[in-house]
């Protein structure tokens, strides 16, 4: 039996192990390490998700005593699993780990993936921030709009009470509130449910896809960071963002999403510069030539941005991407920008608690506001943040209305962007064939 620790950041680490070590007698899960996430750790992967090798459950630490824990519980394999990072981060954590004296694993599609009994779409991307939630959402509205009764099932978010979140259906605001969603899950399943759509997100992802079976003709992947899917997919469709070119041979699993694709969503090509836009096309050229490649622009949408000129402007964007998506701005930046705002503040001097941290730990932040909100905790920092700072207006370039989850003390101008396909092939045609 050989003694397992797994890395994650509270999503494919616990996928992983449902569908590989759960029932396997030969290893033996002594603990999960986590990081990414804001106070995931010092809690239980719960005996009643765990199995019944494991009636105590599986302790969840911090990734800072990865070392230590190999030593203490003389494990024998460390399996890395989590997403958006560098290959040189990778490899450095391989690098603690082997000194350690462990073997360092990557656990890949064929020994995670679920067949589903239904047709699956895959909406992945190379990095967080690249437009895969734009590109589901159309993707859904577009098989819906030829009758098809359509299921999105999310790339997990269980930040909570874990056997309560073990299957999860939102298909109502109410759904939200029941399951006490965080920020950025609002952001993904939000507009999902103004689409009239149903979401199944959780925990055990084989449970999830029995559930959403029973409802759908077509399921929809959307995939979270630069994940690769959970589930055996008919179709795979990765988003490529030119202003990170180069990106997608350099980063940690959006390299196999861009290696595996059948189609590409070139995206935000209106505002990449047209030699970055190059550098993708023949990166897809040379290692995926068979692929489809669709262009497509993520224009901004916003009802009137007279509000903008000449104020004093805040902008908040959407907090992955910002954090470890590495972005500097997005869609809140370009329209301050566009509609000549006076001013962008700058938020680091007026941020509290957890958003401080945050600011200290992605030092390249300065004219944007990540909209952190992984509890009610963070959430209360977020407003009192914005509370804090002297402007005129606040623009929100997340998905959601924030107005819905926290209080402000000044007007706050939403910024939604959605995708626009360049000629062809577009969706409609790709998912004709399909």
């Amino acid at each position: 039996m050989k003694k397992v620790i797994i890395m994650g950041a509270a999503g494919r680490d616990f996928h992983n192990f449902n569908v590989y070590f759960r029932d396997n007698a030969n290893y033996k899960v002594v603990a999960f390490t986590a990081t990414q996430i804001p106070d995931i750790e010092g809690r239980k992967y719960p005996a009643a998700l765990a199995g019944k090798l494991y009636p105590k459950g599986i302790p969840i630490y911090s990734e800072e005593e990865l070392t230590d824990l190999i030593k203490t519980y003389k494990v024998d394999e460390v399996h890395f699993a989590y997403s958006d990072v560098s290959h040189e981060y990778v490899m450095h954590k391989a690098s603690q780990v082997l000194a350690a004296g462990a073997n360092f694993v990557l656990l890949g599609p064929n020994d995670t993936m679920i067949k589903s009994r239904k047709p699956v779409v895959s909406v992945c991307a190379v990095r967080t921030g690249s437009g895969k939630s734009q590109t589901t959402r159309k993707v859904a509205l577009t098989l819906k709009a030829k009758g098809h009764q359509v299921v999105v099932i999310r790339h997990p978010m269980p930040y909570g009470d874990l056997v309560k979140q073990r299957v999860q259906r939102f298909a109502t605001y109410e759904d939200l509130d029941r399951y006490e969603c965080t920020i950025e899950e609002r952001e993904e399943y939000e507009p999902h449910i103004d689409n009239g759509i149903v979401v199944y997100a959780g925990v055990d992802y084989g449970d999830i896809l029995k559930e959403a079976e029973k409802e759908a003709d077509v399921i929809i992947w959307d995939g979270g960071n630069n994940d690769f899917p959970f589930y055996k997919s008919d179709l795979e469709i990765v988003v490529v963002d030119p202003h990170r070119a180069g990106h997608e041979l350099a980063y940690h699993p959006g390299e196999t999403n861009f290696r595996r694709a059948d189609v590409y969503v070139v995206n935000k090509m209106d505002t990449a510069d047209e030699e970055k836009i190059k550098i993708v096309m023949e990166n897809i050229k040379k290692f995926n030539p068979k692929a489809k490649v669709i262009k497509a622009n993520s224009p901004i949408i916003l009802e009137d941005g007279s509000q903008i000129t000449g104020k004093r402007v805040l902008v908040i964007e959407d907090g992955p991407t910002l954090t470890h998506g590495g972005m500097r701005y997005g869609a809140g930046i370009v329209a301050a920008q566009k509609y000549q705002a006076a001013e962008i503040i700058d938020p680091r001097p007026y941020a509290v608690g957890s958003i401080k941290k945050t600011f200290e730990k992605y030092n390249h932040l300065d004219k944007v506001l990540p909209a952190m909100g992984y509890g009610e905790k963070q959430m209360k920092e977020l407003a009192a943040t914005i509370n804090k700072i002297d402007c005129d207006l606040v623009i929100s370039a997340t998905p959601i209305d924030l107005n819905r989850v926290i209080k402000v003390n000044k007007p706050l101008l939403r910024v939604r962007y959605e995708l626009q396909e360049i000629g062809t092939p577009n969706l409609k045609t790709v998912l004709k064939d399909f």
